[in-house]
């Protein structure tokens, strides 16, 4: 088992990454904590519940009563309505402050549920079960939130979890563009701080194949690693933790513009990498050279230069939205060169003629 500490100036947790962890998970956490937990609830959605849930709640301490509250998968379960019912639930079920959410899922069950828990009674305890390659990220730091029509992520709370229980056997299963989304963000670990785990990557992992067949909990501990340190430095992403969002101007962008759900959150991050490589470069910056990384990035199958296929005013309004915007000016985060981020301001001009200059288009 791989075990990842995270801490901060008011917490500490593990993140424990091994096979077969669901069957077992109460044994990682304390005999003295579990006597005081009251009621647990394990909040997950209808395609990963169908799976593993029985797998969780016949693991959970026998004299903890156990109930479930289960959402649609996709983003749409981050919704005021859903935020809602899993409140009622809660109620329903008589969880109090001693009592424990466990979110079961992804990264839109693991925001959900960590928003129930922030905000229920004015905080309790929850659970971060991963059930994606993805949600390495999203379930590590803290940062729980839902979207609103005008924009993913915009009401939300930092929230810790108690622990992250990653069984990496849960992944097996997932289709291949979801292996794709979680790959994006270990990639994105490597551009924005470090060049040794990006250069290993490069070496180990080389197309889809390469990927399955990798020591996953490997990645995924490396991958861990970097956000630990940038959490721990920046807990509520008043400095440096803002360059964990390198892509995600874009990123969040095509997901809006698509629709939610219509492209991975990854695959979407993917594109928007590559375009904040090419801004990087439009303005004078060395850092990398988007060819050369879109085309690393199309041998998993991603579709790098994505944004080039939409109306470049259409993205510029959605980019406009993001939480990251500050008085209707665009900041994003570039890389002057691999693991040295910075963020910037981009005006209009240049951020229309990065998604619309022939460049990288195939």
């Amino acid at each position: 088992m791989k075990t990842v500490e995270i801490t901060g100036e008011n917490f500490r947790y593990e993140v424990n990454i091994d096979e077969g962890l669901r069957f077992k998970w109460p044994r990682l956490f304390s005999n003295e904590w579990q006597s005081e937990w009251t009621r647990i609830m394990v909040i997950s959605d209808d395609a990963v519940a169908a799976h593993y849930l029985d797998d969780v709640i016949r693991a959970a301490p026998e004299e903890t009563p156990v109930s479930s509250f289960i959402v649609p998968s996709g983003e749409q379960a981050k919704s005021f309505s859903w935020y809602e019912e899993g409140l009622t639930a809660c109620l329903t079920h008589g969880l109090d402050r001693n009592s424990v959410i466990l979110a079961l899922g992804g990264g839109v069950v693991g925001d959900l549920a960590g928003f129930i828990a922030a905000t229920y009674m004015r905080g309790i305890s929850f659970i971060q079960m991963p059930s994606t390659f993805l949600a390495h990220d999203s379930s590590v730091g803290g940062k729980t939130g839902i979207n609103h029509p005008l924009g993913k992520n915009m009401v939300g709370a930092f929230h810790q979890p108690a622990g992250v229980v990653y069984d990496t056997s849960m992944l097996q299963t997932l289709p291949e563009k979801e292996w794709r989304s979680g790959f994006s963000e270990a990639v994105k670990h490597g551009y924005i701080q470090r060049p040794a785990f990006l250069s290993w990557l490069k070496e180990h992992v080389q197309e889809m194949e390469d990927l399955k067949q990798a020591d996953l909990s490997e990645i995924l501990a490396r991958s861990i690693h970097v956000k630990a340190g940038i959490v721990r430095e920046d807990t509520f992403e008043s400095g440096v933790r803002a360059f964990l969002n390198f892509g995600h101007t874009m990123g969040h962008a095509l997901e809006k513009h698509l629709g939610y759900g219509k492209v991975t959150h990854g695959e979407a991050v993917a594109s928007g990498m590559i375009y904040a490589m090419t801004v990087a470069r439009h303005l004078g910056y060395q850092g990398l050279d988007p060819e050369v990384e879109a085309d690393w990035l199309k041998n998993f199958g991603y579709e790098p230069w994505l944004f080039q296929q939409f109306d470049p005013q259409a993205l510029l309004e959605a980019m406009k939205k993001d939480k990251k915007t500050e008085a209707a000016e665009v900041r994003m985060v570039l890389l002057e060169e691999t693991g040295l981020p910075i963020k910037v301001p981009v005006r209009d001009e240049d951020l229309l003629k990065c998604m619309s200059e022939p460049k990288g288009k195939r």
